[in-house]
């Protein structure tokens, strides 16, 4: 179990993911494809030349996967009950094809459930910034998180 019990974690508490991503075409294409999502501004680069940007925007659902899934393994690995939801999704800066991405974390709240005694309820801030140290993402998470098994 690489994740943390909700009794270790406290709120303030960053997490500096090791992982860091490149963003391929690829994984751009497969996930628009695989989401049906045929927007040009993911899968068209020559429409794209005459816009702003210039180039291919990558899918900002990608982005928001990636951002979460990262955190996984140092957060929620073998200790998540489940995903509650996502609030404050916002991408501030554009990803594009080739860009790295790193991701830091940081714990806003804990609070015990009322309805299952072995777990509580932690809200994670997710931050996505890319090679330059441009913030590309963030989001808030919350999630049902186990407590330590009693030994």
């Amino acid at each position: 179990m690489a994740g943390v019990w909700f009794d270790e974690l406290e709120v303030g508490q960053m997490f500096n993911h090791a992982i860091r991503r490149t963003v391929t075409e690829t994984d751009n294409v497969m996930f628009s494809t695989l989401t049906h999502n045929p927007a040009q501004l993911h899968l068209d680069a020559e429409y794209m030349k005459g816009t702003d940007f210039g180039q291919i925007i990558v899918n900002s659902t990608f982005t928001l996967g990636l951002m979460v899934g990262v955190s996984v393994g140092d957060t929620t690995l073998g200790t998540a009950v489940a995903n509650l939801g996502w609030d404050e999704v916002r991408f501030p800066a554009p990803v594009f094809i080739g860009d790295t991405l790193r991701i830091e974390t940081e714990v806003l709240e804990l609070r015990e459930s009322k309805s299952r005694p072995n777990t509580g309820i932690v809200t994670f801030a997710h931050r996505a910034f890319n090679q330059n140290d441009v913030l590309v993402g963030s989001c808030t998470r919350s999630g049902l998180q186990l407590k330590r098994p009693n030994s």
